[in-house]
């Protein structure tokens, strides 16, 4: 026996417990992960070979390994706060140094409309553009959009309702044309309103009338803003007839969609001037006559008014969708992650990221939720998957081993010391 193992075992003891320490300390560490200090013995080699009975002369650290198993999933208050559940890695840049991979979601904007950590690290993701529409490939760093979305003017008009087959005729017989007042509930039999928008994404509320004028014969009017569509003031006509078959199913007529061209409704409540339609389509297809009372299921329009950014909210695939104060929403762009072919070979770095090494192997990109990448989770972070029971029992080992260390060079000294008074 020599000081050399004393020595040896005192000194991997020592690491022994800084890498416990570390973990105790990053215990409340989001994303960080546990590491393990792994030893090797060692042996001298002799000129002719190692014999048999080769003693070692002492142990060494071999490698500190860090363990990418999977933590829990804590929930928070913050929509940016982003956890993987699942493989992968965050990537963020400072624009300098290489990209640095991290678990770590705790993300926030910048003055510029970044994604950033707490570092200031940006993070990367695909674009998208002006419609939305996401641009995969080349990795940018994620920038939200600060401007509100432009009005779109209504051009189609769906609808879905069940006008009532029981009620009496409110319109004048065959051959009489088409007479209505809007005024007078009486010369009609059902009618429904809704808001549809021009070029400015200002509001126009139209109005349908719908007057049955025979045996599964409607006559359907509308107005905007209070003016009749179609006719004249004063002598509105019908902007569609809808003829049933017997069993009060889809009408056949019309055959299509009613296009309608030139309309022209009043200024609004607040005297604002409307931009003309210069096209407005309705989709009466999904209209029945059964004997049952009318009933509106269904009635949309593809036209908004202009928004400004309300909130965002990040999908499970990693989609970041914007959303607007006129209720639309788009995406902003999609975050991009990256795992490895082996984790533990990346190299640790500060402020709870890694980089990548010749060991770990090349990045493999992709979005959440695609082959190893796991999903996203926001409104959440993962913790740290320290097991801090664990390390204190680990850590009372470490103390033992490292006292019985320095007992084997207090011994290796004393016997030293009988072989000095031997003369």
């Amino acid at each position: 026996m020599s000081f050399q193992q004393g020595l040896s075992g005192l000194n991997a003891s020592s690491k022994n417990l800084e890498v416990i320490g570390n973990n105790i300390a990053n215990a409340n560490t989001y994303g960080s992960k546990v590491a393990r200090a792994e030893f090797a013995a060692v042996y001298a080699t002799a000129l002719n070979g190692s014999g048999t009975n080769s003693v070692g002369i002492g142990t060494t650290l071999q490698a500190v390994a860090q363990q990418f198993t999977q933590g829990n999933v804590s929930t928070t208050e913050n929509p940016l706060d982003l956890a993987i559940n699942g493989g992968g890695f965050f990537q963020v840049t400072d624009g300098h140094s290489p990209i640095s991979y991290t678990r770590n979601g705790q993300f926030k904007l910048d003055r510029d409309g970044y994604l950033v950590n707490n570092a200031q690290a940006r993070l990367l993701g695909y674009a998208a553009d002006a419609n939305g529409v996401i641009q995969p490939g080349a990795s940018v760093p994620l920038r939200l959009p600060t401007t509100g979305i432009e009005p779109k003017p209504t051009s189609r008009v769906d609808l879905e309702f069940n006008l009532d087959s029981r009620v009496a005729v409110t319109g004048p017989a065959a051959p009489a044309p088409p007479v209505i007042d809007f005024a007078d509930a009486s010369t009609y039999n059902n009618a429904r309103s809704l808001t549809i928008y021009d070029e400015k994404g200002q509001e126009v509320a139209v109005s349908l009338y719908y007057q049955k004028a025979g045996n599964d014969q409607w006559n359907v009017f509308a107005t905007a803003n209070g003016s009749s569509i179609g006719g004249t003031p004063g002598a509105p006509v019908p902007i569609t007839t809808l003829q049933f078959p017997a069993n009060g199913a889809a009408p056949t007529l019309p055959a299509g969609p009613v296009a309608l061209t030139g309309v022209e409704p009043v200024p609004n409540a607040q005297g604002a001037q409307i931009v003309p339609f210069g096209s407005l389509t309705f989709d009466f297809s999904g209209t029945t006559q059964f004997g049952s009372a009318f009933a509106v299921t269904d009635m949309r329009q593809d036209g908004h008014s202009a928004g400004q950014l309300s909130s965002i909210a990040v999908e499970a695939d990693g989609v970041i969708m914007a959303r607007y104060s006129n209720g639309q929403s788009k995406p902003a762009g999609q975050i991009e992650l990256a795992n490895f072919r082996n984790p533990q070979g990346l190299q640790p770095l500060a402020d709870n990221a890694w980089a990548r090494t010749n060991a770990s192997g090349d990045p493999m990109v992709g979005v959440a939720g695609d082959g190893s990448l796991g999903v996203l989770q926001a409104g959440a972070l993962e913790d740290s998957n320290v097991d801090l029971t664990g390390e204190l029992v680990n850590m009372i080992t470490a103390q033992r081993i490292y006292q019985a260390n320095a007992q084997t060079i207090k011994t290796q000294d004393q016997v030293l010391q009988t072989l000095v008074n031997l003369r």
